[in-house]
């Protein structure tokens, strides 16, 4: 299913996600992360260095979602997406990306993930009451 491009407007306008991991037993975590998107392929890639809990949590437990969210008062322009998929190490290709929307990360140590959506929900109240968009990945 090809992603409709309100996900992609959506996700153009934010610079920030809310990563949701949990270990193996299932303890929840969740911290915030700047993300580049790569709409050809539905991955987000943010940076974690790997002594951060929430990397341990992913490399224990790839299985992840996330949220990305507009802040408002106004229930009429209520946005949000949820996110679902898993946790690997970004490509050269995606780290490319990475810099190029947060140049100055150019000279930065970093360590790139990619979460690869499997699923996004978009909740989009700006399209009607509660509307919801779903897109899942096909295999």
């Amino acid at each position: 299913m090809e992603i409709d491009k309100r996900f992609e407007k959506f996700i153009a306008k934010h610079h920030v996600l809310t990563l949701a991991t949990a270990t193996t037993a299932g303890a929840p975590y969740c911290c915030n992360a700047f993300f580049a998107y790569d709409k050809h392929s539905a991955a987000f890639i943010f940076t974690s260095d790997n002594s951060t809990h929430h990397a341990q949590m992913m490399v224990a437990n790839s299985r992840v979602a996330a949220s990305i969210v507009l802040e408002t008062r106004i229930v009429g322009k209520i946005q949000g997406l949820q996110i679902t998929g898993n946790i690997e190490p970004a490509t050269d290709e995606e780290k490319k990306l990475y810099i190029k929307r947060f140049p100055y990360t150019a000279v930065a140590d970093l360590t790139l993930w990619r979460l690869q959506a499997d699923m996004m929900k978009l909740t989009d109240n700006t399209l009607g009451f509660g509307k919801k968009l779903i897109w899942h990945k096909q295999e």
